[in-house]
């Protein structure tokens, strides 16, 4: 596909962080992930990268995905995903595995489980 050819390509204008491996390399570095596109996305930050370079990308809800520097302008810069993503993915909230709130966020008027009136645990005043 031509340059041309990919700018109809739909976008999702977004603001999540990301991490990225430059291949060969153990350093990660987080960035900010500007738009995603199920075939790529604009990253802005500090990372050093040049056209061409090889990286993975590790997406929230998504995971380590592989992916080339497509063009670089200052802080920001375009990478091409080696295989086709669901950007929707990204922006779903992250899964918890504790599906119960801590007792501190709950109100206090609800009881815990826990509390089961039990007229011996009662104290006579």
């Amino acid at each position: 596909m031509s340059s041309v050819d990919t700018r109809d390509i739909h976008r999702d204008s977004l603001f999540l962080m990301a991490e990225i491996r430059p291949e060969g390399d153990d350093t990660v570095s987080r960035v900010k992930v500007r738009n995603l596109s199920p075939g790529g996305m604009m990253a802005e930050g500090g990372a050093l990268v040049s056209r061409g370079a090889k990286l993975a990308i590790n997406l929230r809800n998504i995971g380590w995905i592989d992916g080339i520097v497509a063009w670089v302008q200052d802080a920001r810069f375009g990478i091409a995903f080696s295989e086709e993503i669901d950007p929707k993915l990204a922006r779903a909230p992250v899964e918890s595995l504790n599906y119960e709130s801590p007792r501190f966020t709950r109100p206090s008027s609800l009881l815990p489980p826990e509390a089961i009136l039990d007229k011996s645990k009662l104290r006579k005043l």
